[in-house]
């Protein structure tokens, strides 16, 4: 009696010491977070929550978007990893619980009449039924808390990837609305090259009855020729340019490449709101800086999983059942056997692979850190960016509608001053050269102060990465934790 309560007075002590951990907590580590963007936006709102590709005011590109969502490899490879991880956190967790087995057994077996053990009488037999039924437990005490920075690593592990996939549709809403608006404006520079084209094409045949009627001379014809002929030169490319975008935009929907449905002109695509947020606020807000913290706090766990790896470990080990050579006693009777143990496992000498085992950690540590310490820098600078992208092309598209006007002008009276005698042809060339060139500028700067916006919304993140998280194909399990506490 006296051996059982020193037995349970052991066991009580080392489950006190188990609460013990070694190893660093982790610590967000300081960052200089500037207080302020380069350009202040004076009608930035908060829309970080909303789904902001709805205020295009287009449902083809809704379609488009929630297509993706829902299809993308990407977004269904992300969700397959975070399985994985998940199963990974059960496999760490199980080892800081008592592991519980059975085992039966049944066996016939024929002894040896004579051994240096037993000698039997001739006359005796040898042959003998064994029958044993064992429940088996064994349990490793967590002294130092190793297995629990294990389970902290795997967990942060998991946050890891869950943040990883956000970031992939992050990535992946911004890639659709960006394209699109690219093959709206090559659709539109189509259409410009096209109207040209005609315009020229119907210009040439004029000049072709006047030169068969000797009213031009042939340089005119050639001249006019040459610009009919840029004009169809100029439609190839922007047909290849479309047909590489709606290729794009069937791999982001998860589908054969082919033909994309589409809705508004880029000239009636509404203009998003300029999203409101402070520098500070992107560290929770952007899933690449939350999934680079993640793996800086795994790193750090397993520092503490290294220094574990330096003190002995102790098991406990536990077997109750019955053993008979009759089945039908086996739970019956003077069968019932036990048994209880304990075991103490300590490293001697491992010829510096402990050592090793922890500085690797460390080093990882530090890898991460500065991994996270560059996320958050590159985050600065993408919004920075785009912020000053969004106000040098509203003044270029400014400008640019004005060049349109004003070349549109020049077009005109250029031809009143060649069909006058006033100048030569050469002047009538330069003016469309200059419109069509404006035209087809003006056409690509509508798209770029729309991507503007677009990677904005990207740099910024926000709340609403989960609004577009949600229209995914939805986990199998949400038990797990979903954000860093």
């Amino acid at each position: 009696m006296r051996l059982d309560c020193r037995l349970a007075l052991s066991l009580l002590f080392l489950v006190g010491l188990a609460g013990c951990m070694v190893g660093p907590n982790y610590v967000r580590p300081a960052i200089d977070v500037p207080p302020a963007w380069r350009i202040d936006e004076s009608l930035a709102r908060d829309v970080s929550g909303t789904a902001w590709w709805e205020q295009f005011d287009d449902p083809a590109l809704n379609d488009l978007v929630a297509e993706a969502l829902a299809q993308n490899k990407d977004v269904r490879l992300a969700a397959a990893r975070i399985e994985e991880y998940r199963g990974r956190l059960a496999v760490t967790q199980s080892a800081l619980f008592p592991q519980v087995g059975a085992n039966v057994d049944a066996a016939r077996q024929r002894a040896s009449h004579q051994s240096s053990f037993v000698t039997y009488p001739s006359s005796t037999s040898t042959l003998f039924n064994s029958y044993q039924a064992l429940v088996s437990a064994s349990w490793e005490i967590d002294l130092w808390g190793q297995l629990r920075r294990a389970t902290e690593a795997s967990r942060d592990d998991l946050l890891a990837t869950e943040d990883a996939k956000r970031a992939v549709v992050l990535s992946l809403v911004a890639s659709v609305a960006s394209n699109y608006i690219a093959l709206r404006s090559f659709d539109r520079q189509l259409e410009i090259a096209r109207q040209t084209a005609k315009s020229r094409g119907d210009s040439l045949r004029v000049f072709e009855l006047r030169f068969k009627g000797g009213i031009v001379s042939a340089l005119e014809l050639a001249q006019n020729q040459s610009l009919y002929q840029d004009a169809l030169a100029s439609i190839p490319p922007i047909q290849e340019q479309i047909a590489a975008t709606e290729n794009l935009l069937s791999v982001l929907l998860g589908r054969n490449p082919g033909p994309i449905v589409r809705g508004r002109d880029i000239d009636a695509l509404q203009a998003p709101a300029v999203p409101a947020g402070l520098p500070s606020a992107l560290l929770d807000q952007r899933p690449d800086i939350r999934q680079a913290e993640e793996q800086l706090a795994a790193a750090n766990a397993r520092i503490g999983v290294a220094e574990a790896a330096f003190f002995p470990t102790i098991s406990l080990t536990g077997a109750l059942g019955s053993v008979s050579t009759e089945l039908s006693s086996l739970f019956t009777g003077p069968t019932g056997v036990w048994a209880i143990g304990a075991g103490l496992v300590a490293p001697i000498f491992t010829g510096g692979a402990l050592t090793g085992q922890l500085q690797q950690a460390e080093a990882q540590q530090q890898e991460a850190l500065f991994n996270y310490q560059r996320s958050i820098l590159n985050a600065f600078a993408d919004v920075d960016n785009a912020l000053v992208d969004h106000s040098t092309s509203l003044e270029r598209l400014t400008a640019l509608r004005a060049e349109v006007d004003a070349n549109s002008n020049y077009v005109r009276l250029a031809r009143l001053r060649y069909e006058n005698g006033y100048t030569s042809y050469i002047e009538v060339l330069d003016a469309d050269q200059r419109l069509f060139s404006s035209q087809l500028l003006l056409a690509t700067q509508q798209a770029q102060i729309l991507n503007a916006l677009v990677n904005l919304y990207q740099a910024m993140g926000g709340g609403w990465v989960e609004v577009a998280e949600s229209k995914t194909t939805p986990s199998s399990d949400t038990d797990a934790p979903s954000s860093r506490q």
